[in-house]
């Protein structure tokens, strides 16, 4: 791959678009210091942030404490896009088919099945051990005895792994079970996420793009796993993590520090060297 030096056509950049687990973040799920700044320098030179993630709106919202209200966030894979903090999508599954993902898991005995429900989430209390890693991504967490008879509007079904072998359990079980009916992703390894076929990361960014008026060519995006490969797929400028597996190099245009050399910030600081305040 390029190195992420060789992208020269910085100054046409219009958004930038960047996962949160093991891209922007550190291994240990820290936020790089400074990236308050360069979100504040990049909106002063007229350049949207994005977070793109499979976290629902309120954890990304606890994130940026200092930014959401002038960013841009493609929540639970592309399932809701914010601006501002105002919705400009909101997908909805079925509840029959979201019902028929969640019994799946509860009758495999393997996986922590938790429904997305925008807001809050609901999970089983037989899981409770695992809220602490749970509560990680969802905030407002509803625990109920079965999920028997739940019929709220929601846009994921996630599963957590904690022997973190959800491309296994992707590739034998649910792909293959499910992906004729829903887009099944692993979000690292150990969460597989359920969204309406349609619905992804790449989807998320085009309704952003079409929001404000910006081509996908002047978009630039990172990502380190597969749930990023629809994003950076499509967009201009993509840089895949030095931290990710060789097989998203297929995926990526360019190839960053990685997550713990702040490889975003290191990219997100040529581009604001690039740009003029307007």
């Amino acid at each position: 791959m390029k190195s992420y030096l060789e992208d020269q056509d910085l100054a046409s950049i219009k958004i930038v678009a960047t996962d949160m687990d093991l891209t922007l973040l550190h291994d240990d799920k820290s936020m790089p210091e400074g990236i308050a700044e360069r979100i504040d320098a990049l909106y002063e030179r007229g350049i949207l942030f994005c977070a793109a993630s499979g976290r629902p709106a309120p954890a990304l919202r606890l994130s940026f404490p200092n930014n959401h209200a002038r960013m841009a966030m493609v929540c639970d894979n592309g399932a809701t896009v914010y601006v501002n903090d105002n919705p400009i999508y909101k997908d909805k599954m079925d509840v029959e088919l979201y019902q028929s993902v969640l019994t799946r898991v509860v009758e495999s005995g393997e996986g922590v099945p938790v429904l997305c429900a925008y807001d809050e989430a609901y999970a089983l209390a037989r899981d409770y051990e695992h809220h602490g890693e749970v509560s990680i991504y969802y905030k407002a967490i509803n625990y109920l005895e079965s999920f028997e008879g739940l019929d709220v509007d929601a846009n994921k079904v996630s599963v957590y792994y904690p022997a973190w072998n959800s491309k296994e359990q992707f590739d034998t079980v649910y792909q293959p079970e499910f992906g004729d009916k829903l887009y099944v992703t692993c979000a690292g390894a150990e969460w597989i996420d359920f969204m309406n076929i349609g619905i992804d990361k790449g989807s998320g960014m085009r309704r952003l793009a079409e929001h404000a008026g910006v081509d996908l060519a002047d978009i630039a995006a990172f990502g380190d796993t597969y749930n990023d490969i629809p994003m950076l797929d499509i967009v201009g400028h993509s840089y895949v993590m030095g931290n990710a597996a060789e097989h998203m190099h297929d995926h990526g245009m360019f190839l960053a520090p990685s997550n713990m050399e702040e490889g975003v910030l290191t990219v997100l600081d040529r581009i604001i060297e690039t740009v003029p305040v307007k």
